[in-house]
């Protein structure tokens, strides 16, 4: 693994990255250079032409310098050609996507990531790709404004509803990164992570079969339990009767649930099976509807398990 971290920034783990810190580090430098030139001027300045006692008042001299102000002219413009040359350079390289690229869909939702590979299957606040291949982001957000930030790989875009978003890397080392939202969403805006795990082609190959038969030689019950981690549940929703954005899964299965519209409903299969369909049909009372839809984000034998793990926690 690259061992490039900074004071100022992670770990450097994809093909852009080098380039963005070279931008980044000349603008810092640079800006930081004609701070210290320009205080250390007035400060001496302001020392050496102080007006002393007794000192006459100063008279005007020379109206301009024309080689001075041709400098302070001339010397910007070549530095803003040059920022702008050197940024649009990297801008292109991050924008523009190799054609041999992987492309994996990116969903984004309160207060979870979403991933669907083309080879099948869906994994939640983790990203697994192959390092050294090209890997195309084509994301959009089922609700408001998220922001995919892997600060490894120097990659932040915005994730919008109603449309897609593009972006890219390329991983040059196995290993975990860091997976964050940059926008704020909402009250779980800071339990919006995941990490990204780079594994050599070898084992990415193994991890795609084993996805495909993800929950096999687990009991409904120990996948539901699983699911309820790996699903992401466990952000809004707790199993210990504790307060959350959602209504608690502890005790619920079988009880009389009071709704917002003041009706009541039993908490039977059908009931919960519904709530993680099309969770806005019937709200808890004192509960938003901001839970949003699995459908399509969940296979019937994945609803079964979770169905399984709640009926676990108690009547």
């Amino acid at each position: 693994m690259d061992t490039s971290a900074t004071f100022w920034l992670p770990t450097r783990g994809s093909t852009v990255a080098k380039d963005v810190d070279a931008l980044f580090y000349f603008l810092t430098y640079l800006s930081t250079f004609f701070f210290v030139l320009i205080v250390a001027v007035m400060i001496i300045f302001v020392l050496k032409y102080r007006r002393k006692e007794g000192t006459a008042r100063a008279e005007g001299g020379k109206a301009h310098n024309v080689w001075l102000e041709a400098t302070w002219i001339v010397v910007p413009t070549i530095i803003v050609i040059i920022i702008f040359v050197w940024g649009a350079k990297v801008y292109l390289k991050m924008t523009v996507v190799p054609a041999e690229a992987l492309e994996i869909k990116v969903t984004a939702q309160k207060w979870f990531w979403s991933f669907d590979y083309p080879e099948g299957g869906t994994t939640v606040n983790e990203l697994v790709v192959p390092v050294d291949k090209p890997v195309k982001l084509l994301m959009s957000s089922r609700d408001v404004i998220h922001s995919l930030f892997i600060p490894a790989f120097r990659v932040k875009r915005d994730v919008l509803p109603n449309r897609y978003q593009i972006t890219w890397f390329q991983a040059t080392a196995t290993g975990e990164y860091n997976l964050l939202s940059a926008e704020y969403c909402g009250s779980k805006h800071s339990s919006m992570t995941g990490i990204i795990r780079v594994l050599n082609n070898r084992e990415y190959m193994a991890w795609l079969e084993e996805l495909s038969f993800a929950g096999e030689g687990f009991t409904p019950l120990e996948y539901g339990e699983k699911l309820y981690t790996s699903k992401a549940c466990n952000t809004c929703h707790s199993i210990d009767g504790s307060a959350g954005n959602g209504p608690s899964f502890f005790k619920v299965f079988n009880n009389e649930v009071k709704l917002d519209d003041g009706s009541t409903h039993s908490a039977d299969e059908n009931y919960i099976r519904e709530s993680i369909l099309i969770p806005t049909k019937r709200v808890v009372a004192g509960f938003q509807p901001i839970m949003p839809t699995y459908q399509g984000l969940l296979k019937d034998r994945e609803i079964d398990a979770l169905v399984a793990y709640i009926k676990s926690l108690g009547e």
